[in-house]
């Protein structure tokens, strides 16, 4: 599951409560990212979901749902 993989990256990425993790956790406010944490992230679910995430899409993505609903929407693997 998407939501599964992403959380124990935020973990690892953002060294975050994995109870604070969910989808409407904001991962600057609620998990204490700041731009080079969110830098750091974001090369990690590249590399993990096997997708590029272009900047402007970045300056979107504000909630960890947002992270996972883009994964969903741009990702070629079959998990759900």
């Amino acid at each position: 599951m998407i939501f599964e993989k992403l959380k124990g990256l935020i973990v690892d990425k953002l060294d975050a409560d994995e109870d604070a993790i969910t989808l409407e956790a904001n991962i600057q406010e609620d998990l204490g990212a700041d731009s080079l944490d969110i830098v750091d992230l974001i090369e990690g679910i590249e590399d993990e979901f096997d997708i590029e995430i272009p900047d402007e899409v970045v300056d979107t993505i504000k909630t960890v749902g947002d992270i996972v609903s883009y994964i969903e929407k741009n990702s070629d693997s079959d998990e759900e």
